[in-house]
């Protein structure tokens, strides 16, 4: 296992009430049955509000992008992909995204 999944299993384990499950195939942490973060291709995902703060800090460091899991142009919206360059920030990322699927 390489470290960036290491630490995207580490921060599942930090988190409290939550369950590691799969989403599109793909490692994902869930609370309340719902996914607020996932590990895709080296990165880890999160579900945050479009319009807030966080969502547009969070899509405007470099790398970072809409996520598309699907490859075809459609991204989704909520859902950001952070590479690796940001691992000091993902703890942080990953509460914000627990917080915002909370309160849905």
């Amino acid at each position: 296992m390489r470290e960036e999944e290491e630490l995207y299993n580490e921060i599942g384990d930090i988190l409290t009430d939550v369950i590691k499950s799969k989403m599109f195939g793909v490692p994902c942490l869930k609370v309340n049955k719902k996914a607020f973060s996932s590990f895709y291709q080296h990165c880890m995902v999160f579900k945050l509000k479009v319009g807030s703060d966080i969502h547009s800090e969070v899509l405007s460091l470099d790398g970072s992008e809409l996520f598309d899991p699907s490859g075809k142009n459609r991204p989704m919206k909520e859902w950001i992909q952070v590479p690796y360059d940001y691992k000091d920030k993902w703890i942080d990322f990953a509460k914000a995204a627990k917080h915002y699927v909370e309160t849905l």
